[in-house]
């Protein structure tokens, strides 16, 4: 099967908006623009009014080239600082915490929107710098476009006050469990529904099988584009595995199924709604940010850190994030127009989720009283929350294990 443009571009997009460059890149060409339209204000017959009534003294060529070139290289060193401290972060966030929060870091627009800021900065003095004209009358000195890139010199230099403090705190542990479980938060509260356990009913009818165009990660699908082609074609497609599975190529992840014959175009066209690329991202699946706060936990508890208090920071996160879960889902039935159910795709359960994220941080930190009685502490507001009582024997079942290992702590101790 072919992967079509469509597909392409919307696999691509993602991960262009996700980039650390996506922001910087956009503000600079902001920047190009404004260095344009000043130069055009500057050279009209409007600003060389303005100039003269505001009794502009700089006229002289060489001096607006240095104002200008000492800028500019000030901006780029203070730009390549910022990147360095960024990617020091980064590292320092890797080694300690997890590879899978770098995203979250990298997609942080307010440092994104910094940069952009420095570098736009340096495109609009490099571009001024070349407009400058060697005449005694100084009119093609564009004085009003270099007084502006003082004012954004001096800004410049504010934010980069500003940037040192809050790189040094996004570093830190409660700020990147912080970021990671209202990412999460976020996502859910915008997709998520009341819990329904209304099934699919066209198991009876036959089906065609589609297979993975690659090997990679299920992000999803087009739901948009796949209920118009459902509907338009009276089909029904039940995907086989929940979004984030890895899947080999040619593994068959979906079942279109009809009561006639189906095209090959339009089983390709079905095929290009799936979305297979390599990544985590919270916005679209948050059970990623459930698997990062795991992560984080764990990295807390190895012996190499031994950070149990960081551990149980992301424990409190998951706790509330599970609480959540506890009500709501993402719908696995998807309809169409007229309200007909046309798409099935399984979405991880509560107790999936439950048992991906406490039990290996049970498992990691069994023997640390800390752990134990903040584990006690979540499993018993869990399950409070749970009003229907229906995992009362998922809760029961560990919290006595938890207590039993407790009791024989404080025994030994």
């Amino acid at each position: 099967m072919k992967i079509s443009i469509s597909k392409w571009f919307r696999v691509y997009y993602a991960k262009i908006t996700e980039s650390i460059a996506f922001y910087p890149a956009i503000i600079s060409f902001g920047f190009l623009l404004l260095s344009w339209g000043m130069l055009v204000i500057d050279f009209s017959d409007w600003g060389k009014e303005l100039k003269s009534s505001l009794n502009v003294s700089l006229k002289d060529a060489s001096t607006a080239r240095t104002i200008i070139s000492t800028v500019a290289g000030a901006i780029i060193s203070l730009t390549v600082f910022s990147f360095s401290m960024v990617m020091i972060v980064l590292n320092q966030a890797a080694s300690q915490m997890s590879n899978r929060v770098l995203s979250s870091m990298i997609e942080n627009r307010f440092q994104q929107i910094i940069l952009g800021f420095y570098i736009g900065t340096t495109v609009y003095a490099l571009f001024l710098l070349s407009t400058i004209r060697d005449i005694t009358s100084g009119i093609y000195v564009p004085a009003l476009s270099i007084y502006l890139l003082i004012l954004l010199t001096i800004i410049d230099i504010f934010l980069f006050i500003y940037f040192l403090d809050y790189v040094t705190q996004t570093v830190k542990y409660e700020t990147v469990i912080d970021r990671v479980s209202k990412q999460t938060m976020d996502t859910m509260k915008k997709s998520f529904e009341k819990i329904n356990t209304k099934k699919a009913d066209w198991d009876s009818l036959p089906y065609v099988e589609i297979k993975t165009q690659r090997s990679s990660y299920f992000q999803g699908f087009n739901e948009t584009k796949l209920l118009n082609i459902a509907s338009r074609e009276d089909l029904y497609v039940s995907f086989l595995f929940k979004p984030s599975t890895f899947l080999l190529e040619d593994k068959i992840c979906m079942r279109v199924y009809s009561k006639g014959k189906i095209s090959d175009d339009t089983i390709n066209e079905i095929a290009n709604t799936a979305d297979f690329y390599n990544g985590q991202p919270i916005n679209k699946i948050p059970e990623y940010g459930f698997r990062q706060l795991t992560e984080i936990a764990l990295k807390a508890l190895s012996p190499g850190i031994n950070d149990p208090g960081t551990a149980v920071l992301a424990l409190n996160s998951l706790t509330v994030l599970l609480a959540y879960k506890l009500e709501y889902s993402l719908p696995e039935l998807k309809m169409d127009d007229e309200d007909v159910p046309r798409i099935y795709a399984p979405y991880p359960t509560f107790k999936e989720m439950f048992k991906l994220c406490i039990y290996p941080i049970w498992n990691y930190g069994k023997e640390d009283m800390y752990i134990q009685r903040e584990l006690l502490g979540s499993i018993k507001m869990l399950k409070e929350a749970d009003t229907r009582s229906e995992y009362d024997e998922l809760f029961d079942s560990l919290s006595a294990e938890v207590q039993e290992q407790y009791n024989h702590t404080i025994v030994l101790k």
